[in-house]
């Protein structure tokens, strides 16, 4: 499925209605260039979820946690585990975990991940804020969700 987002609130307002359909050990992948809309995307899960706090791009941090909501929500960005070191975090901890999972330039960690994930795919356009989203389901439970919000479920 893809979808063109022209603004920012389209592009939250879709992840909130994603979050609603999200479950314990949930992982989403997201794939984009810097500034394509990976922290907006994860900012409208978060509301989705019910987490009322601040999201911030966890580029240094690598992994920060949100507690407060139906489910939790721990955003990685492993960017810079690109020479390695993914199994040292205990990152299938967290992907067997309580929460959702949303991992950013997950190539660098692709034999961590679970088999079943959503992978969330953006590109910008020649208008500056509008972006392309592919969503790629992995596994039954996805491809649900995909057919569902699809359908307008």
């Amino acid at each position: 499925m893809e979808i063109t987002f022209t603004n920012s609130t389209q592009t939250m307002n879709f992840a909130k209605k994603l979050a609603d359909c999200l479950e314990p050990g949930d992982v989403l992948v997201l794939n984009g260039d810097l500034g394509a809309g990976k922290t907006t995307f994860t900012k409208g899960l978060a509301e989705g979820l019910g987490i009322d706090a601040l999201i911030k791009s966890p580029t240094f941090t690598i992994i920060r946690e949100y507690q407060g909501g139906r489910l939790p929500l721990y955003h990685m960005d492993v960017y810079r585990l690109e020479n390695g070191g993914g199994e040292e975090l205990g990152l299938d901890e967290y992907f067997d975990g309580p929460g959702v999972s949303v991992v950013e330039w997950a190539q660098f960690v692709e034999d961590e991940l679970p088999h079943d994930y959503l992978s969330v795919n953006f590109r910008r356009t020649d208008i500056e804020t509008e972006r392309r989203v592919t969503f790629v389901p992995h596994g039954y439970h996805f491809k649900k969700i995909i057919e569902d919000l699809n359908n307008g479920n």
